[in-house]
């Protein structure tokens, strides 16, 4: 196996560490940390709004990295990328656009496996609608229900909102199959793809999904960048969500007009830097190769789970053959929160707790989990590593 490693530079000030929270943000390549600087030492500018050079060079680096998304993601033109903050803002943007959508009557179809950020938009939606919230059941296999979203989809069903992979298992889900299904009905069907971009090769238009949002922090670019994807025409026909400069072409006291695709849906002035910062995320996975970088972590995931299993008294969740590189498990009698804390003695960094999950945690019937999420950077010495502190904990804990 590769050993990436020393392609991050976190790494070189600490060396003892063991990083397995990749799920919750991935560490940044030097590729990333240089395209940082280099914007703001050579480029920094405001983008659109200047005829200086300096400006023109800004906008050329933040339009040129929608373009390498919209390419990487496959999308059918630059213009279907919206830059936003991160997943969470890309969801609300689209539920927002629903507000205005929605029917008393009309139901929204998400699973009891979704991240917060994926529930609480469309609770909102609904509440303010009078649309009905229906959550599509999961197996105690820690996979979704299919038989539970055939019952559940129907003609009153509007939007269906599903991850790609579950942030909490690891779970991928079927999510062409699905979007077919929803699109028989009428349904239109948004994907957070926050736990799908970083893992497996996404193809907006083969999945033929509505919208697909993700973020650049767990895909090896920088916190507080992120992009929801929209098929044109239902872009083009949705109401801007936040008004203010760079997203209208005239404005009187009365009314305004709006630009077109995207800038109509990014008001104010953009994060460019993060933009530019993403299009090095970008390059750096195509440099290496989805198809290594999942070998890599399959393998890593393989022997990761194989060791856990030999742990005593050790409970993992979705035990699958087919997931992105996440684990969560836990030991009998033993409380998530103190392994984690014993772990990181060992210089071992973990996610407890429910992990934006609480609605599979009760499904579940625990308080939360300890999730160990694997990165580019890891090897199998890591999960050794894991195990010898897993070992300690339980032994220190059992006392």
């Amino acid at each position: 196996m590769n050993n990436y490693r020393g392609a991050f530079p976190i790494f070189s000030n600490r060396e003892r560490d063991v990083y397995l929270d990749s799920a919750a943000t991935t560490q940044k390549p030097r590729v990333v940390l240089d395209a940082l600087e280099h914007y703001y030492t050579h480029q920094n500018a405001n983008v659109h709004r200047g005829v200086h050079e300096l400006s023109e060079i800004a906008t050329e680096a933040f339009e040129g990295a929608r373009k390498a998304v919209a390419s990487f993601i496959n999308a059918t033109s630059p213009t279907e990328i919206i830059w936003t903050r991160g997943t969470t803002e890309a969801i609300n943007l689209v539920a927002n656009v629903y507000r205005g959508r929605l029917q008393p009557g009309d139901e929204v179809l998400i699973s009891e496996m979704e991240h917060h950020s994926n529930i609480v938009p469309w609770q909102m939606a609904c509440d303010r609608t009078g649309a009905v919230l229906r959550a599509v059941k999961v197996c105690a296999t820690g996979e979704l229900d299919l038989d539970s979203f055939h019952v559940l989809l129907s003609d009153k069903t509007k939007v269906v909102a599903l991850q790609h992979a579950s942030n909490a298992l690891g779970t991928v889900h079927p999510i062409r199959d699905l979007t077919e299904l929803a699109h028989q009905v009428g349904a239109k069907v948004l994907i957070d793809g926050a736990q799908g971009v970083p893992h497996l090769k996404v193809d907006v238009q083969n999945l033929d999904c509505d919208f697909y949002a993700f973020s650049g922090h767990k895909m090896y670019g920088p916190t507080g960048i992120g992009v929801l994807y929209g098929k044109a025409a239902l872009l083009e026909s949705a109401e801007p969500w936040q008004g203010g400069g760079e997203m209208i072409q005239e404005v009187h006291i009365e009314s305004s007009t709006y630009q077109k695709l995207p800038h109509r849906f990014e008001a104010g002035t953009p994060d460019i830097s993060g933009a530019v910062g993403m299009r090095a995320a970008v390059e750096f996975l195509r440099a290496l190769g989805l198809a290594v970088m999942d070998t890599q972590e399959q393998d890593l995931l393989r022997y990761a789970t194989a060791n856990l299993r030999q742990i005593d008294g050790i409970d993992i969740y979705a035990d699958l053959a087919s997931k992105v590189p996440i684990v969560s498990f836990n030991l009998k009698d033993q409380h998530h929160s103190d392994v984690g804390v014993l772990l990181d003695k060992q210089r071992i960094g973990v996610r407890t707790g429910h992990h934006c999950a609480m609605p599979l945690m009760r499904k579940l019937g625990i308080p939360g989990t300890v999730r160990v999420s694997l990165g580019i950077y890891n090897s199998r010495e890591d999960i050794d590593k894991l195990i010898v502190a897993i070992d300690k904990a339980r032994h220190m804990l059992s006392s």
